[in-house]
């Protein structure tokens, strides 16, 4: 948990919390699955459901933007003006002794995006999210703390390339995106609140309507289309890569239910914009994760498997820039996977070694509940990434010459092999790091040529 707490001192923290507002002790608390920065416990007091929200260290709060008592009242004022967002009840105090969090009154509803996905009635959840963005992005400054940052377009980009130097400054197609920001940046709009991670695993749903909007902490005042973008990045449609609005319909059935509940009409340009912008920013962000975990910031293993999840990114930004590189650098070509060839004799290798031990992993699964098997699930991802990293043995993801060429201007769209090279790149990595991400098979379908029995 970051600083070592055990679950029974969290209780009695809690319970100093909870009186404060006249409710009793804290009873069955657990740890919620997921979260990549913050804790999520459940509870119950007096019969009602509550989650606290929690920084795993106070170390991990340094140099954010703004602390949990500004995310706390950013969802209050939503809240009030009838957004979904969760009643918060308390704030953590230091002399709670668990560090820096809040508690909000639980909302019904699932955010497992594969279980929102599957409900019956998208459409009609399309139109009650982009209705609730609406409302968000309508909510005025003076009714919020003015320590909000309000983000500068151009200080943005500057900050993503500062981003990347410090994370090695050697992936080509993260630099390539970055280029193309620098290209390409828009002229400001008035700003507006962005909830700044409104997408799909934020949000809770039940039976096809909106109950709730989670995880404000990036919340800060900018353009309203980053908002609209980041949810309809690949990566947050999950299973349904073919539907391009948070994975529930169409840009189409989005953007004219955003304008009908009040949000202001919405610029195509800008929108692309904001979706190679939010590309670039997660793929540094996950970067990062291995950056916590080195530090023991946080120690927590789903740190470092988050951090392979770039190669995620780059995939979408090489699919997301391509279409402006000139006709004849678009040609399919040969690809497949270097696969090492087999070893059976002599003693195990490490793949077999990695092997046994995930199979093995995988015969207890029954035996642990709650966070502990989501974290047995990340373990065994880890393990396939190592297994897969030794079998396909990539090798053309970090490249820092051609990176700072691209970032130069030296090397673009239009360089002859520059789109094959680094297409060969994105297919070799997201091969070991996420073999089953629903944008690979479009890649596939897109840049290569049938393969030859």
């Amino acid at each position: 948990m970051g600083e070592n707490i055990t679950t029974d001192a969290l209780a009695e923290g809690l319970a100093r919390a909870m009186a404060r507002t006249g409710r009793g002790r804290p009873d069955g608390l657990r740890r919620l699955t997921g979260g990549a920065t913050m804790e999520s416990w459940r509870f119950s007091a007096d019969g009602e459901g509550f989650v606290l929200r929690r920084a795993p260290s106070l170390a991990f709060m340094e140099g954010r933007p703004f602390g949990h008592d500004v995310e706390a009242a950013v969802i209050r004022a939503a809240h009030g003006a009838g957004v979904t967002a969760p009643e918060v009840v308390v704030e953590l105090e230091p002399g709670d002794g668990i560090g820096s969090g809040f508690v909000m009154r639980a909302l019904p509803g699932t955010p497992d995006p594969r279980a929102i996905l599957a409900m019956d009635d998208p459409d009609r959840l399309l139109r009650e999210v982009a209705g609730d963005l609406a409302r968000i992005h309508s909510l005025g400054a003076s009714g919020l703390p003015d320590t909000i940052p309000t983000l500068d377009y151009a200080e943005g980009v500057a900050g993503l390339r500062e981003q990347f130097e410090e994370a090695g400054g050697d992936r080509a197609i993260i630099a390539l995106g970055l280029k193309w920001l620098e290209d390409h940046l828009p002229e400001p709009v008035r700003p507006v609140l962005n909830h700044g991670d409104y997408r799909l695993g934020n949000i809770l749903a039940d039976d096809s309507h909106l109950t709730g909007v989670l995880d404000w902490e990036l919340a800060h005042f900018g353009d309203p289309h980053e908002d609209l973008a980041f949810g309809c990045m690949a990566v947050w449609r999950f299973a349904r890569y073919d539907r391009p609005a948070l994975g529930l319909g169409s840009l189409e059935e989005y953007f004219a239910a955003y304008e009908a509940a009040g949000g202001a009409p919405v610029d195509r340009e800008r929108f692309r914009f904001w979706s190679v912008y939010r590309t670039v920013w997660w793929a540094l962000g996950c970067l990062r994760m291995a950056d916590f975990w080195r530090s023991g910031e946080d120690r927590m293993l789903e740190r470092l498997v988050i951090s392979r999840r770039a190669s995620e990114q780059e995939l979408d930004l090489l699919l997301l820039l391509e279409d402006e590189a000139p006709e004849a650098c678009k040609g399919r070509q040969k690809w497949a996977a270097i696969e090492r060839p087999d070893d059976t004799d002599g003693d195990a290798s490490e793949e077999e070694l990695l092997t046994a031990v995930s199979e093995w992993l995988g015969t207890i699964k029954d035996q642990v509940t709650g966070h502990d098997k989501f974290q047995l699930a990340v373990a065994r991802n880890a393990l396939g990434m190592v297994i897969r990293n030794e079998k396909y043995l990539p090798t053309l993801h970090s490249d820092p010459r051609r990176a700072q060429d691209i970032l130069d201007g030296t090397q673009t769209l239009a360089t002859p092999g520059l789109l094959g090279h680094l297409r060969q790149a994105a297919l070799e990595v997201i091969t070991v790091n996420s073999p089953k991400y629903p944008a690979l098979a479009e890649a596939l379908e897109k840049w290569t040529l049938p393969r030859e029995d």
